[in-house]
């Protein structure tokens, strides 16, 4: 029964995108909101995230893009008065949130009461003693262990223990802290670094459970005690990788339905005591040897599992979650199998299987080694009849540049021992390596002695591997009918077979349609709701679904696996598609295969097809439903890359057209539109080897900036200062060819950067704002923080970028979305490159505008012009400052510098009157809280006059300066007093001392462009973010801080909802 003592929920987001807490809390805060506002509810949303469909104004009553701390969440609290918190749906951040209130005593002096968990019995969980001893009082056994709150008792539980150990500190998320440790040295450098993020400073020191099997359920709970189990998943890697990293399967393959109930059994026993209201999920390990089974953790809220669980079995669970929460019962909602929910089991004849995606390319000098904390960016589902298939269609769905597990990055070219000694060290190629070792010879049961995964899934490769060998025997002739149909219902892609037997893709294709050997089509039934499904392909049987005749359809293709450069922003494209195209009376046909986002959500398309990004799988879809179109620059470039082959086989592309998207890309008939345009762009050339980069270089002089075609995030891009690094880069550029060239542009030295994005309907072009970079050209867009509207762009050079956009828009005939990038050199706006598709952008322009640019861009694709709609003109009256969020604490030894290549994970909004109060703001939503007084230590590579003027801000906030010894006579000697400190290899202290003894409170470190720079900078970066103190490594952030503590000084700011905001729009 619906609670009728409560009238207003508030809603806690997880913030910004980051390893470990990635987007499935932007597709569970959705539901949430839809669950409790379909139930009458108001809602109250706070998140700093600007790039979810979750901070939409529609979603909620009042929607706050604030920092997620306890200060602001009292004055949103105090403005709002809510009469609930539901703290569960936003990740590891909402909970930890929900306890700071509580534990402040916040929450009571407001009369808030918290639905969905009970806050004391949570603890048990999520405290390390309590959850010892809570699990001791039922029975289950946990792995032996201590609890240290010092170094000093962490060595005495692991000289008790044994080495090795694991360290799990309390109150984190992606196993963020933790680690094994396989010795003294190593126990006190993880216990470090787990004691600073623990934020109750506790740790569990826990005896190895190494090569273990991992198994997970996913309990949800009612009010009245009733308990389902919506998914049991067997992590195919063992003990030792974090579940985030890990290989999954559901349902379990491999376990004994015996230890199934009784894992089953203990998970209800355990949510029963802590009483959560919703879903949980309880992590156990088994050692198959001795039958031992003990519990490693739970997380009492919506989790990564949960959005994997929610998308394999068809069971929403955040949703479900929500409405138990606000009262209802198990057997009050609908299951399509028997009634109500709380009959519910897992029940569908396939197999899911989830690959994780990592970024270990945009961090030079990272080893590509998992364990367990959390490195992925992203993942993918994939579902089929089989194992083998769900393998196959799990790998091409990566977006690797693979397309079957074979002769992948020269694997097949190592020897046997080589691929058993690489087999030691867990990596994102584990399963590759494990391909070719069994092609070369190694038995299942050698590689599971080494991986410690089971002999099961080993037999299973070990069967693609002899089924392939099989293929190889008709290279360069032709393939008997049998095997392609064997290979086919073992989940061989089109393209990987093409690939192995010197075929065209195009040409097996044919052959195979020829056989009549198609996908056929099968429902994923959805729990909790009435009539839904999605749907998945499988060679193996034959088609179910039967579609109506005719009708208005579009399909939208998603964006695949999130990763560094195509993250969230690109499927909050593709939902706002899929609604406006609704509210235009299309029906919409998703196709998708990323578990945690809101796109793969049941009811944000008509049909979901929960499929991998290809031309085989893409085409048959097609044919199957017979749209009116396809859109395709929504998804960032993983639809780009296919949409040329789509459109020759037949697909009509919607909007902008593949040969406008092409031009933009081919630099040199790029170049060539704008000087007959007359738009000014960097000098540049191409080149497809050495000789000719060189030529360019010659011409244009260094430095340059170097990049490949066709990529996004600014994969591969560098900035290059002489000859000796042009001929490192091009000796180690993969895939260059004369189709594919480099392309080198001359640097532009201090330019501002700055970007524009905007809708054309082919006659009229829409800008909403110019977007200023804060960080100078040189600086990843996607790494550096901007505003909106401009703060230091004179209005001619704004009318030359409004110009200059307008004229890109009409000469490359887009139709729908373009952004396009400047920068500006000594008052000259230059062009930096068109992107005739969705940016990264999008959600940030349209959250701080008061528009939705993907909808208006659709509406036109469709054919609506936009003078017909209503449009907001000139600049916002407030400010907004996008900050991004980077993962450098996962990867301490990269040297935390901004370049050419994105490397930030995801982003926060800062929004107030000024722009010093909300680049405060947004510095805040980051993390990086800067300090109203104390010290900072300034360290410059090149000493510019700006400095100065940088500097001599923060002495008139009367911060102490220090400085190395150049950067201290520089200043000093220019009327900046600023004490000197020694550099690491002069003596002690050092600047490391100062950091360690938080001796500074803000570090301003400005590194210098070459490769051969002294180490000291990067170590000066690297202590600063292991000791939390922010750091800038830009002057213009710098100066943007001073700004931003003067501001803060003069008053907070408080919190405004966007719904405020934006009522001051005309």
């Amino acid at each position: 029964m619906r609670r009728d003592d409560v009238k207003k929920v508030l809603i806690v987001g997880s913030g910004p995108i980051v390893i470990g807490q990635a987007c499935e809390f932007d597709y569970s805060g959705t539901q949430a909101c839809k669950a409790l506002r379909e139930l009458g509810y108001s809602v109250v949303l706070v998140n700093s995230n600007p790039a979810t469909i979750m901070t939409d104004p529609a979603m909620a009553d009042a929607t706050y893009v604030e920092p997620l701390n306890r200060e602001r969440l009292e004055e949103i609290i105090a403005l709002e008065r809510p009469d609930a918190l539901l703290p569960n749906l936003g990740g590891q951040t909402g909970l930890n949130m929900a306890q700071t209130l509580h534990k402040a005593g916040i929450l009571k002096q407001y009369g808030v009461r918290v639905i969905g968990v009970n806050l004391e019995a949570i603890e048990s969980g999520e405290d390390r003693e309590l959850f010892k001893k809570t699990m001791a009082g039922l029975g289950i056994a946990t792995p032996r262990s201590g609890i240290a709150a010092s170094i000093d008792e962490a060595e005495r539980i692991a000289c008790e223990l044994g080495f090795p150990v694991i360290v799990r500190p309390a109150y984190t998320m992606g196993g963020s802290g933790g680690g094994f440790a396989y010795n003294r040295e190593e126990l006190v450098t993880i216990a470090g670094r787990g004691l600073s993020l623990s934020m109750t400073r506790q740790l569990l020191i826990e005896e190895s459970i190494l090569g273990w099997e991992e198994l997970e359920v996913e309990v949800v709970r009612d009010e009245k005690n009733r308990m389902v189990s919506v998914c049991f998943i067997e992590n195919i890697d063992p003990v030792g990788i974090h579940t985030g990293d890990s290989f999954c399967v559901a349902p379990m393959l491999t376990v004994d339905p015996a230890l199934v109930k009784r894992l089953e059994a203990m998970a209800f026993r355990i949510v029963e005591t802590i009483g959560i209201v919703g879903g949980t999920n309880v992590q156990f390990a088994h050692d198959p040897g001795s039958g031992r089974v003990v519990i490693i953790e739970i997380n009492p809220r919506t989790s990564r599992s949960s959005a994997l669980a929610s998308k394999a079995t068809g069971f929403p669970i955040a949703l479900i979650s929500a409405k138990l929460a606000a009262g209802l019962t198990l057997d009050e909602i609908p299951y399509w199998r028997e009634g109500t929910l709380d009959r519910y089991t897992p029940s569908g004849e396939y197999v899911v299987l989830k690959f994780a995606r990592w970024a270990f390319e945009k961090f030079r000098g990272v080893e590509n080694r998992i364990g367990t904390q959390m490195k992925a960016v992203g993942e993918v589902m994939s579902i089929g009849k089989s194992y083998k298939e769900a393998l196959q269609k799990a790998v091409r769905s990566l977006e690797i540049g693979r397309y079957g597990l074979g002769f992948a990055a020269g694997y097949n070219d190592k020897s046997l021992p080589e691929l058993l000694e690489a087999l030691k060290t867990p990596g994102s190629d584990t399963h590759f390596l494990i391909y070719e070792a069994l092609r070369k010879g190694a038995s299942p049961e050698r590689v599971s002695a080494i991986t410690s995964i089971k002999l099961w899934y080993l037999r299973q490769m070990k069967e693609l591997v002899d089924l392939e060998e099989e293929i190889l025997a008709y290279r360069g002739g032709t393939l008997p009918d049998d095997l392609l149909l064997r290979a086919k219902r073992d989940g061989f892609s089109d393209r990987y077979l093409a690939q192995i037997l010197g075929l065209t893709e195009k040409g097996l294709r044919e052959r195979r349609e020829a056989l009549g050997l198609v996908e056929g089509w099968h429902a994923v039934p959805v729990s909790g709701v009435e009539g839904k499904a999605y749907y998945f392909s499988s060679y193996a049987s034959a088609d179910t679904l039967k579609l109506e005749p005719g009708g208005k359809r579009v399909m939208i293709l998603g964006g695949g696996p999130n990763r560094i450069g195509q993250g969230i922003e690109f499927d909050y494209c593709c939902v706002h598609a899929a609604m406006a195209l609704r509210n235009m009376g299309y029906e919409t046909i998703m196709v998708n295969c990323n578990p945690e986002t809101v796109s793969t959500d049941y009811d944000t398309s008509d049909r979901l097809y929960f499929e991998p990004l290809t031309v085989e799988d893409v085409l048959q879809i097609y044919r199957k439903e017979n749209p009116l179109g396809v859109i395709v620059q929504f998804g960032g470039q993983t639809p780009l890359n296919i949409a040329r082959e789509l459109s020759e086989a037949g697909v009509r592309i919607l909007g902008t057209s593949i040969d406008s998207i092409d031009m933009a890309e081919d630099r040199d008939l790029f170049r060539r539109k704008m000087e007959r345009l007359g738009i000014p762009m960097p000098e540049s050339g191409m080149a497809a080897e050495i000789d000719e980069a060189l030529d360019v270089a010659a011409r244009i002089g260094y430095p340059l900036m170097v990049r490949p075609s066709f990529v996004l995030g600014g994969r591969g891009m560098a900035v290059l200062y002489d000859e000796k690094m042009l001929r490192e880069y091009v000796a180690a550029a993969v895939g260059v060819t004369p189709d594919r060239p480099l392309l080198l542009d001359r640097f532009l030295h201090n330019a501002m950067e700055c970007e524009a994005d905007a809708v054309s309907d082919g006659v009229d072009v829409y800008i909403p704002s110019v977007m200023e970079h804060i960080e100078q050209a040189g600086v990843h867009s996607g790494d550096s923080a901007c505003l909106i509207p401009p703060q230091g762009i004179g209005e001619e050079n704004l009318e030359k970028i409004r110009l200059y956009t307008k004229t890109i828009a009409h000469e490359l005939g887009v139709c729908g979305l373009m952004n396009v990038q400047y920068a500006i050199e000594e008052g000259r706006v230059y062009v930096l490159e068109a992107n005739p598709r969705a940016s990264r952008t999008v959600p940030l322009v349209s959250k701080v505008c008061g528009i939705s640019l993907a909808a208006m861009a659709t509406e036109v694709m469709l054919g609506r012009r936009l003078r017909e709609m209503s449009l907001p003109q000139g600049e916002v009256p407030y400010v907004g400052v996008k900050q991004p969020v980077f993962p450098f604490d996962k990867f301490p030894e990269v040297d935390p510098v901004l370049g050419p290549e994105m490397r930030s994970t995801g982003e926060v909004l800062g929004m107030a009157d000024n722009l010093g109060l909300a680049f405060f703001k947004a510095q805040e939503g980051a993390g990086a809280r800067l300090p109203r007084s104390g010290a900072v230590l300034v360290s410059l590579s090149e000493k510019p006059e700006e400095a100065v003027l940088v500097a001599e801000e923060f002495y008139r906030l009367g911060f102490k300066l220090y400085g190395t010894e150049g950067t201290a006579s520089f200043l000093s000697l220019r009327g900046v007093p600023t004490e000197r400190v020694d550099k690491i290899n002069q003596g002690r202290p050092n600047v490391l001392d100062l950091i360690v003894n938080r001796e500074v409170s803000l570090v301003i470190n400005t590194p210098s462009p070459r490769r051969d720079s002294l180490a000291d900078d990067a170590s000066i970066r690297k202590a600063a973010i292991k000791y939390g103190v922010p750091y800038m490594t830009t002057l213009a952030a710098a100066h943007a801080s001073a700004l931003g503590i003067a501001a803060a000084r003069r008053g907070g700011g408080g919190v405004r909802s966007l719904q405020e905001y934006h009522r001051e729009l005309k």
